[in-house]
């Protein structure tokens, strides 16, 4: 008889570990997922941005340092975004690839401000359908960002918790998921001051 309860209690606690095992994985693969939707937003950001500076070469030609900055910021950007997709559990990668989009959503702000002085630029068709599927993406990304960080939370929660902290570290999940907090855009985006003293 107590052999059947001792092999009872050992089978009920290895349904629990499975148990905790298994939805550490559920919640990391549900944060990998959350992530793989917003690289297929970045990547459409990506590339609209080439066609918004071509189109925008012709109107502005004396703001080449800006265009260039746009482009060699969506460069990092990209690059980022590939370290990140190549494993979205690696901390650091996100927190490039964060600081690389902050960089991006700065120089993008900075052409929205030199944007202004050209009325032309404005009216144009291109420019105004490049620029309206820009800000639908910026959208997007926002909101698939926002879901991403809601599984990284409910996996880093889930894991802190106990009984699963005790197993989390033998199962492989000792790091924290990160976050995908950009850098504040506000800052970055605000128009440079201009002083005529």
């Amino acid at each position: 008889m107590e052999t059947i309860i001792v092999l009872v209690v050992i089978a009920v606690l290895g349904f629990w570990v499975v148990s905790i095992y298994n939805k550490l994985i559920t919640l990391k693969n549900r944060f990998k997922n959350a992530f793989s939707q917003i690289e297929v937003q970045l990547k459409r950001r990506y590339d609209l941005i080439p066609n918004l500076v071509e189109t925008a070469k012709g109107y502005m030609s004396h703001e080449r340092e800006t265009l260039e900055a746009v482009i060699a910021a969506r460069n990092q950007a990209m690059a980022g975004l590939q370290a990140a997709a190549a494993d979205p559990a690696n901390a650091s990668a996100i927190k490039e690839l964060a600081s690389a989009e902050g960089a991006l959503g700065g120089a993008l702000g900075r052409l929205s401000v030199v944007m202004e002085a050209y009325p032309d630029l404005k009216a144009n068709q291109n420019m105004m359908q490049l620029s309206e599927e820009l800000t639908s993406t910026e959208n997007k990304v926002a909101f698939a960002r926002q879901a991403y960080n809601d599984q990284v939370t409910d996996y880093n929660t889930y894991k802190q918790t106990f009984p699963p902290v005790i197993f989390a570290g033998f199962f492989g999940h000792s790091e924290n998921a990160e976050l995908l907090e950009y850098e504040d855009r506000e800052a970055m985006q605000a128009a440079p001051s201009v002083s005529f003293n």
